[in-house]
């Protein structure tokens, strides 16, 4: 197993500049990660950076809440994906998912899913510290109805990022017909290998470059 290619190399703090993001591309292609996931104002860097290369370009829609109504997540999709971004990862209404609003969540995923197309693929964070596992379940479900291609555990920005437990109940329910992407405190080798274990397929992190040493 090559651990590189689980990775999308993550720089989404807000105080990132150019230069960092820079970095982090030389990185990524030093290492040969899958993608990297930054902020929306860098893609075209990040994207003019990354060109002749196979790694991915992504970057976030409704981050960090989740909260922007939904034809604005869409607008923010097909701007990204203009730019050259190739996989974007949106933020559910969690505030609908827990009121049983399971139109509104299909819709408003569905909505970025049609704007990306045909040429990003969408990952779809629950931030899953939030939700009971019923609702980790149910969002899930929800996600594969839209044409999601992944279900992602966590911004990172809340209280908690991914867990073990949470990770295996999403690939139990998605079973293998979607991407499962572990993110949120993962910042060790170990971690890493735990995620994957699991279930995911992708791990979004910022410690990228220590998991691949360590796996050495």
């Amino acid at each position: 197993m090559k651990i590189n290619q689980f990775i999308d190399h993550t720089l989404l703090k807000p105080e990132a500049t150019p230069k960092q993001v820079l970095q982090l591309c030389e990185e990524a292609q030093k290492y040969n990660f899958a993608a990297v996931c930054i902020n929306p104002v860098y893609v075209p860097l990040a994207v003019d950076k990354l060109q002749s290369t196979l790694i991915k370009v992504c970057t976030v829609v409704g981050f960090p809440l989740g909260n922007n109504i939904s034809r604005i997540k869409a607008a923010e999709t097909d701007n990204a994906v203009a730019n050259g971004a190739r996989e974007i990862d949106m933020v559910i209404p969690v505030g609908q998912l827990k009121s049983h609003d399971y139109q509104y969540v299909e819709q408003d995923i569905r909505m970025v899913v049609e704007a990306a197309a045909p040429l990003a693929i969408v990952k779809v964070i629950l931030e899953t510290c939030l939700l009971e596992e019923t609702e980790i379940i149910t969002a899930c479900k929800i996600a594969q109805q839209a044409g999601a291609h992944f279900v992602k555990t966590s911004t990172g920005f809340n209280k908690a990022g991914a867990a073990v437990e949470q990770v295996a109940l999403m690939r139990k329910t998605v079973r293998n017909d979607m991407g499962v992407k572990a993110a949120g405190g993962i910042r060790d080798y170990e971690t890493a290998l735990k995620m994957i274990n699991a279930g995911a397929n992708r791990l979004g992190t910022s410690a990228s470059v220590a998991i691949v040493e360590a796996s050495k």
